[in-house]
Formats: C-alpha cells, structure tokens, sequence
C-alpha cells in the first residue's frame, strides 16, 4: 500500500516559515550575529594580558586602562602597586599634568573612605564625596574619583590645581579592562630583548683568537 505525503496548505506553511526564522530577534544581544560581532569576553587569567601581567608581578585582573583628551600614557610608569595590583600615568603633551591610575585589591565605603589617604599620602585629611556610583576625594592638593569593584578599588587622581574635577570624573569613568590591541599598548612584552655580542677589545684580529696578553718592556 502507498501511502500518500500530505502537503500542508501554503497559508500554514508560510507562518511556520516565518516562526522559525524568526525566533532569533535582529536586536537582541543574545543573538549569534550580535554575539559574533561583540565577541566573547577576555579571561583575565589566561591569553597575553595574563602573560605579560604575571611577567611584571601583578595580577591580571586588576588591570586597567583609561583615555582623557591630550593625555598620552608614560610607557615607563607602567608597573605593579603593592603586592599583586597595577598601577600606569597618562601625561598632558602640553601643561604636562598627570593622571594616575591605580587598581588594588580591597574595598572603599563611607566608613573607610576618610581613613584613606589620596594618592597614597599619609597623614593627610582626606574629605569625600558620593558622586553615582564612585567616591570623589580630596586632600594633600590632590583628588580622586575611586570606583569600587567586585574585591577591587580603581581610582584616578591628579593634583586638584593641574586637571579639572570634570576631566578626572570622565578618565575615571573611561577605566576597562583592555582589549588585545590595548593591552599590547599598555604592558611590556614577555620576550627578552635581543642581546648583541659583546666586543672583546683586547681580541687580536688574527690567529686563533686568544686574548693578547704581551707585556711591554718593563712589564
């Protein structure tokens, strides 16, 4: 006995059709598309930031860059803060102000935040304020935005008299972790430099190479 296909009417096929490619929504983030474009999120303990991080001492999770209007970052202030965290200077090309970027580990209330000092300056009277979710701090000429992470603290300070409280808040705000092109910018390479031969003078250019000892007349 042959049995017959059943072909399902045009008016029920074409909802079906149109369900089943529909069910990934152009603008949901979730999306495979959306996905694919963002990419997935770096690990910090694996990849080259990690490598070149635990290179210099300092723990792959806390570290941060930031970006300001006419601020470049000072190559050799990159380096580790205290035992394990992170710590790099963005220097104005013109007035030649600073901002530092500082990441350790711990946290930052409004119980703790007078106890600690700005820009690691003891001894000073430290004020602060509520600003969103970060603290704006003040004291020994310097202030600071901190914002407080999962077992982390970022913060960037400046002299108070040297960068306006309005580009600091923007340079806080602007510290992420960093992507790879970032990343190759902000930390030293983990492969030593070659090293060229050292120069012998006292090689003779002849015979089989032996330093030359002769003594002169008199020696």
């Amino acid at each position: 006995m042959i049995r017959h296909a059943r072909v399902l009417p045009v008016l029920v096929l074409a909802p079906l059709l149109l369900t089943a490619c529909g069910s990934e929504k152009a603008g949901d983030p979730s999306s495979s598309a959306s996905a694919s474009a963002a990419g997935p999120a770096a690990d910090p303990g694996t990849g080259e930031l990690a490598s070149r991080a635990q290179a210099m001492g300092v723990a792959p999770e806390l570290v941060y860059v930031t970006e300001a209007p006419g601020f470049t970052l000072a190559q050799q202030s990159v380096g580790v803060l205290g035992d394990d965290g992170f710590s790099a200077t963005w220097v104005d090309g013109e007035t030649n102000a600073l901002l530092r970027l500082a990441v350790d580990r711990g946290t930052i209330t409004a119980d703790t935040c007078p106890e600690q000092p700005v820009g690691d300056m003891s001894g000073e009277h430290t004020t602060c304020e509520r600003d969103g979710s970060a603290w704006y701090r003040t004291g020994a000429g310097r202030h600071e935005y901190a914002l407080p992470e999962e077992g982390h603290v970022v913060r960037v300070s400046a002299e108070t008299d040297a960068v306006p409280r309005d580009v600091l808040r923007a340079a806080a705000l602007a510290a992420h972790r960093p992507d790879a092109a970032e990343t190759d910018a902000l930390l030293p390479s983990v492969e030593p430099a070659p090293s060229a031969p050292v120069e012998r003078g006292d090689l003779p250019p002849f015979g089989d190479g032996a330093p030359d000892n002769h003594v002169d007349v008199g020696g």
